[in-house]
């Protein structure tokens, strides 16, 4: 039987806000060692200027990511084993929260087609 498709029952925030921390992970993130192996610190958040903000080499709507101002976001992804809150400053992405299928990665990160 394939994978359940967001096992967790994920809001459509919470995916988002998932997705861009994963990205953020993967981008800047640092080992987070005092929080266990393979966990990633995020301690620096793209700022907007317009509608957007970039990561790397992707392009973001602000609307995509209004999860990253919302505690309740974190919270909820937090209690759910995905990342340990810092909330403002810093998230610590887990193992479990790097490999979490959101389905979102295509949807909200645009790409340059060249």
């Amino acid at each position: 039987m394939p994978p359940r498709v967001n096992p967790l029952k994920l809001n459509p925030l919470q995916l988002k806000t998932l997705t861009l921390l994963q990205e953020l992970g993967r981008l800047i993130g640092s080992p987070a060692p005092d929080e266990g192996e393979g966990t990633l610190l995020v301690d620096q958040f793209p700022h907007a200027h317009g509608n957007h903000f970039h990561m790397g080499s992707a392009v973001v709507s602000t609307a995509d990511a209004t999860g990253l101002a919302n505690p309740a976001v974190w919270v909820a992804l937090e209690r759910k084993g995905l990342i340990k809150s810092r909330f403002p400053q810093a998230a610590v992405i887990t193992i479990e929260g790097m490999g979490y299928e959101t389905g979102m990665t295509d949807e909200i990160l645009h790409r340059s087609d060249h």
